[in-house]
């Protein structure tokens, strides 16, 4: 048997579109050089890895147990060409859940690139959750996250810690009030504004608070960080959130940080790779990884 870069390269990109016409297109390649491709790939492994339905080509179980191995594949061969091509713009892609997509690594980017004309980041920003599920697909080079990582397979490094405050805005009913501070029984009856299920931020906010509170009275579920700074503002309830997050509109008089008797309030940032994807020193420079984590020795 021997299987070729190309064929898992067209089997992934199948898995991805669904059709052979569409990754064909996603590829360059014509709609029958990609069924030839497939048809000699399943005749090597001497069995389907796709089921057929009507137009449709879906994940058979052993195209499922095959699709991560040939990714990690055509991602090391990728990190490959890379490393080693010298006509070729350092490219890396990297996830991060909000916070620290929208607020921390914006400045990271542009340090880098200061040093290294040529490096160039595509920055995807989501909940931890999909940061997550980006890394096992091997759609990023590395994830950045603000909750625990919960999926197998995956190796994990603390990364930085990330200060926590609770604002809010003038127009909130008791503001007069809460400039003075809040007791734990204010807190506790208070409504928070908290970010979806599956998100850092929320869990973070939870974590932080849930021990000393022993649950919220009130919560209003918002989309987004910025959505729950502008929550803040117009009064719909207090926020926990990243300093970083906040300092903007704290500068602007906006928000307010709230005074309470809770110890001082921080959360671990995480970065977490696929074991197929190797972190070089560009990359490493970025993030500001020690030489000890993501090594491959």
């Amino acid at each position: 048997m021997h299987l070729s870069l190309r064929q898992l390269e067209i089997f992934a990109a199948i898995a991805d579109a669904g059709t052979t016409t569409a990754a064909g297109a996603a590829i360059g390649l014509s709609q029958s050089a990609v069924s030839a491709a497939l048809n000699e790939l399943e005749g090597q492994l001497g069995q389907p890895v796709f089921d057929r339905i009507g137009r449709r080509l879906l994940l058979n179980g052993q195209g499922r147990a095959l699709l991560p191995e040939a990714k990690a594949l055509l991602a090391g061969m990728a990190d490959i060409e890379r490393r080693f091509s010298a006509n070729t713009p350092v490219r890396w892609r990297v996830g991060a859940s909000t916070t620290i997509g929208n607020y921390l690594m914006p400045a990271r980017i542009a340090t880098l690139q200061e040093h290294n004309r040529h490096a160039q980041v595509d920055l995807v920003i989501g909940n931890t959750r999909e940061v997550v599920q980006s890394v096992q697909r091997l759609e990023v080079d590395v994830g950045l996250i603000e909750g625990p990582n919960h999926e197998p397979g995956l190796e994990v490094a603390q990364w930085q810690r990330d200060e926590l405050i609770i604002v809010f805005g003038d127009r909130h009913p008791h503001a007069a009030a809460l400039r003075a501070g809040a007791d734990l029984q204010q807190l506790r009856q208070a409504c928070w504004l908290l970010r979806e299920p599956g998100s850092g931020t929320r869990e973070a906010a939870e974590q932080a608070l849930l021990p000393h509170l022993h649950g919220f009275d009130a919560v209003l579920q918002l989309g987004g960080t910025e959505a729950i700074k502008q929550g803040a503002v117009a009064g719909l309830g207090l926020a926990c959130l990243s300093r970083h997050a906040v300092a903007d509109l704290i500068e602007l008089g906006k928000l307010r940080e709230l005074a309470t008797p809770l110890p001082r309030l921080q959360r671990q940032l995480w970065a977490v790779r696929h074991p197929g994807k190797r972190v070089p020193d560009s990359l490493r420079q970025l993030l500001g990884l020690p030489v000890d984590v993501f090594t491959d020795d």
